[in-house]
């Protein structure tokens, strides 16, 4: 089997804060391949070193044969990049930012005329190739940046969080503009997101990122299998009560408490739904809300971490406080 990336026991540290602890992972050619998890949990920093933007504190990882640390130029060669934060000029055209970034590259005048027109083509902005790209919408100019990511036809597409603040109906024609050049370009992708329907729509395989650590990496469907059970969310007026009494039987295979939510993983909800009714009849809790649904990749997570993504959300603001402190005093000793 070949692979576009291989990486073994990588790891980055800022300071005392460790962003990711010993990351094995192989990506093989034509997959696309997500980096799920909350915001502060390393996804970009893995990003950021495979891209020869940060160096490995230790640790090994090649892209497209060629090593990270010993043949830098070549891994940019080997790629094309999509950050969180926009970069394109907007006092340019759509054609402009395409021709410069092309240039830079070292397309030839020919080259470069045919290359914007098949990219502008696969994003489907040839209509709006000479407007300034101050006048694009967010979801134009999210995909102008996906374009010129593949002017110079790498072998490696990073979307870091490729359509993070945009609508849902723009997110969605973003996956398919991702799907699309998967296929006719026969690109390798690896993204980063924390959208649960992100990843599952989009990616052949999902690492799940927790605290700079894979904790799953499988299909989402494999993942979301691998819990079993269907899922049942009650709101109720005493989680706590409720879930002790819910331990004592052998058909709920698994509680989480969350809140007022209690979260129960069972075999046939449908039948499971009503003896669980009458178990709150009877022990006079009151249920405000029920529900029942197959597996997510929101309980994947919430199963190997006991914790929600939006709850791990909240703690990697402090996360990266402490390595913004760490960042700078590594600075100051400089």
């Amino acid at each position: 089997m070949e692979y576009a990336i291989e990486l073994e026991g990588l790891s980055k540290k800022f300071g005392d804060f460790t962003a990711v602890s010993n990351i094995n992972l192989n990506i093989e050619k034509g997959e696309i391949l997500g980096l799920l998890g909350p915001n502060g949990a390393g996804k970009t920093t893995i990003i950021k070193m495979l891209a020869t933007l940060f160096k490995p504190t230790s640790g090994f990882a090649e892209v497209w044969h060629h090593n990270i640390l010993k043949e830098q130029d070549a891994v940019r060669r080997s790629i094309g990049i999509v950050f969180q934060d926009s970069s394109i000029d907007t006092e340019l055209t759509g054609r402009e930012n395409l021709d410069f970034h092309a240039r830079m590259y070292g397309l030839s005048k020919e080259e470069r005329g045919k290359r914007i027109n098949e990219v502008l083509d696969l994003v489907e902005l040839n209509d709006r190739a000479n407007v300034f790209v101050k006048f694009y919408s967010g979801g134009m100019q999210r995909r102008l940046e996906i374009a010129r990511g593949l002017m110079h036809y790498p072998k490696v597409l990073f979307l870091d969080e490729p359509t993070l603040g945009l609508d849902a109906q723009t997110r969605h024609r973003i996956w398919e503009y991702i799907k699309r050049l998967n296929k006719a370009q026969k690109v390798t992708v690896v993204l980063t997101t924390h959208y649960m329907e992100e990843a599952d729509y989009l990616c052949d395989r999902v690492a799940i990122i927790d605290h700079g650590k894979i904790i799953a990496l499988d299909k989402p469907n494999n993942l979301k299998n691998a819990i079993g059970e269907d899922v049942i969310s009650l709101q109720v007026s005493d989680g706590g009560k409720f879930s002790d009494i819910l331990t004592k039987f052998e058909f709920i295979k698994r509680i989480r408490l969350h809140d007022d939510f209690l979260f129960l993983s069972v075999e046939d909800g449908e039948i499971t739904i009503p003896r669980i009714m009458r178990l709150a009849h009877e022990e006079e809790v009151l249920v405000h809300s029920v529900s029942l649904r197959k597996p997510t990749l929101e309980d994947v997570f919430l199963t190997f971490t006991g914790r929600t993504i939006r709850e791990q959300e909240a703690s990697a603001k402090e996360q990266n406080r402490m390595k913004a402190k760490a960042s700078m005093r590594m600075g100051g000793k400089r």
